[in-house]
């Protein structure tokens, strides 16, 4: 399965990825009211991202992660937070313990759990009024703008998976999903929160960061190094060895309502 790919290189992972802007952080703290008392279930957490953050608030964080390698960086970075535990675990199998949470968190792999388990697990680990947060993260128009329009090429040629023309899209244009929350009984009062984020990469850090991406580590080899070398000789040649890369973070909070 793609969603397995990332255990391949979870220290890379660790290593290349963004965390996430503290204004976000800092609203889903307020809307959740996250403090020492708090008990936080984070589910696909990854080696952490989100978790180092959250755990800033000495809330009690239960992290729980399906890739071994990612759940060992886990453990290793939030060493340092002993309110902190990080499982290696199947959500979608895994046993909810008695005591409700008060908020159920997801930043960027809501995508990979099973739509028919997510929503309404969630909502079984909840006390009635605890909230489910999910950050869902896109790649959108901006930064540097005339390299991500010349690396469409690249992608062209290599990747044949790759739709002619794609080009990303503004933040303007990117509609946020939120049928699946507002249809659930168990859900009310959704709302979304938009959060924008310029990251600069070297050639090298560009580069890492794409190995960390599903749909690269999938590529044969060949294929791979092929687009990557496309790509790196796209920075290097034309862009000083620097581009920005914009993300669009979108804060989906929900309320469990009472039964």
């Amino acid at each position: 399965m793609l969603r397995d790919t990332f255990n391949e290189a979870a220290e890379l992972y660790d290593k290349a990825r963004p965390g996430y802007p503290p204004a976000l952080v800092a609203e889903l703290a307020r809307v959740a009211g996250l403090g020492p008392g708090s008990r936080v279930l984070e589910v696909g957490a990854g080696t952490g991202q989100l978790t180092r953050a959250l755990a800033e608030s000495g809330c009690h964080i239960t992290a729980v992660e399906l890739g071994d390698a990612m759940a060992a960086v886990a453990r290793r970075r939030l060493g340092g937070f002993p309110r902190v535990e990080v499982r290696h675990a199947d959500f979608e199998g895994w046993t909810l313990p008695d005591e409700p949470f008060d908020l159920v968190a997801c930043a960027t792999a809501w995508h990979w759990l099973d739509p028919a388990v997510r929503v309404e697990k969630s909502a079984d680990a909840l006390h009635p009024g605890g909230h489910l947060a999910v950050v869902v993260t896109s790649h959108v128009a901006g930064g540097t703008v005339d390299f991500f329009a010349r690396a469409q090429d690249c992608y062209e040629r290599w990747d044949p998976a790759t739709p002619p023309g794609l080009r990303l899209q503004p933040s303007s244009e990117i509609t946020s999903d939120t049928e699946e929350f507002e249809s659930c009984p168990r859900f009310g009062d959704v709302t979304v929160t938009r959060f924008e984020q310029d990251i600069l990469y070297t050639t090298d850090q560009y580069i890492d960061v794409l190995l960390t991406y599903s749909g690269h580590r999938a590529l044969d080899s060949t294929r791979r190094e092929g687009l990557l070398a496309c790509i790196r000789d796209l920075i290097e040649t034309r862009h000083g060895g620097r581009v920005t890369k914009r993300y669009l973070h979108e804060l989906i909070v929900t309320t469990r309502v009472a039964p």
